[in-house]
């Protein structure tokens, strides 16, 4: 998404090579560096388009520096309305997310055409996240798909469509498409266009999917109040886990303890002592809430695990409210932990 995620990926050994560089938000600088990047012979995969504007302004950075044509795809809104919630359905027409079919082919024009300082290779797809089902999804691909076409007619080079992600994860025996149910649609939906038009590189990021449940945070209670129901008050909240706080999103919590005693997740959920409880953060703003759950008897310093936290929890952390970053904790294969990340300190605040 930006120069930053790139160095960052960078520093994990990931090469230019297998490096798309997206996001709404891209700078002259990101833009700058892609085009450096590619004068010094190490070209990202793509760059994905957002305007006619951000093609016009990539252009001229390429020419600037030097650099050789620059492999870029189109991003498309859709147009639709994805079965999720409203902060994460990039892919509805109102949103900020791509361009229109005409704004596709102003931005073509903006960067030089076929021949110009971008080489205009396809389109890219992202209708949002935590998909509830693959009616808007499919919709969305076939948009897609049927635009990539027309232009493969013009553009040799137009040969690859990004569908994006999307793939959810939801909680266990939640009802939620896995993603063999998605590629399912994509099969007869690139049969129906005609062979000589269709893509010959198909891309999916499949994301969140992939690592979310590989990651939990681990919390203690501060405070258990009978306050219209009993109410669970924890040391982690929204500048360590943002997204219930931002757009509604559910994670599933479990106690580690129970009035001091270890106990297991399996148990806790066989317990007759378990019931409703709104757990809530340490953070002074009253969103900075994590939903209603079934918990056990809690008490100060019992210990609670908050799951699919392995995407868009670290990354999205803060320090609002003076609060320093947590540890990070890896656990290996074989059972070994080690430490990942320092605790924040005091003065890493300043």
């Amino acid at each position: 998404m930006s120069r930053g995620e790139w160095a960052q990926a960078s520093r994990a050994g990931v090469p230019n090579e297998r490096t798309t560089l997206e996001g709404v938000g891209k700078t002259t600088a990101d833009l700058a560096a892609a085009a450096r990047a590619a004068a010094d012979d190490r070209p990202l995969r793509w760059i994905a388009i957002e305007s006619p504007e951000e093609a016009a302004a990539l252009a001229d950075e390429a020419a600037r520096i030097g650099a050789p044509p620059l492999d870029v795809l189109y991003r498309l809104n859709p147009d639709v309305a994805p079965e999720t919630l409203t902060g994460l359905a990039v892919g509805a027409g109102s949103t900020k997310f791509g361009m229109t079919e005409t704004e596709i082919a102003t931005a073509i024009e903006a960067g030089g055409g076929p021949d110009g300082r971008l080489r205009p290779r396809g389109i890219h797809l992202h209708v949002g996240s935590q998909l509830g089902a693959v009616d808007a999804w499919r919709d969305a691909v076939r948009k897609a798909l049927a635009l990539a076409a027309l232009w493969r007619g013009s553009i040799e080079t137009f040969d690859t469509v990004d569908l994006g992600g999307g793939f959810p994860v939801g909680p266990a025996g939640t009802p939620a498409p896995a993603p063999e149910r998605f590629a399912r649609e994509l099969r007869p939906l690139l049969a129906a266009v005609p062979e000589d038009r269709r893509p010959t590189r198909i891309a999916i990021e499949p994301g969140r999917v992939l690592v979310a449940r590989a990651g939990w945070l681990v919390a203690r209670v501060l405070h258990v109040r009978d306050r219209a129901g009993r109410q669970v008050v924890l040391d982690a909240g929204m500048t360590e886990l943002i997204r219930p706080a931002l757009y509604g999103a559910r994670h599933p919590i479990h106690a580690l303890t129970s009035l001091g005693r270890p106990i297991d997740m399996l148990g806790e959920i066989r317990s007759p002592d378990v019931s409703p409880a709104r757990v809530e953060g340490p953070i002074c703003e009253s969103t900075d809430a994590l939903g209603t759950h079934d918990l056990p008897p809690l008490r100060r310093d019992d210990l609670v695990v908050i799951g699919d936290a392995g995407a868009y929890a670290a990354s999205l952390g803060s320090a609002y409210n003076g609060r320093p970053r947590p540890p990070q904790v890896l656990l290996a294969a074989d059972g070994r932990l080690s430490l990942g990340r320092r605790r924040g300190s005091l003065a890493s605040l300043a």
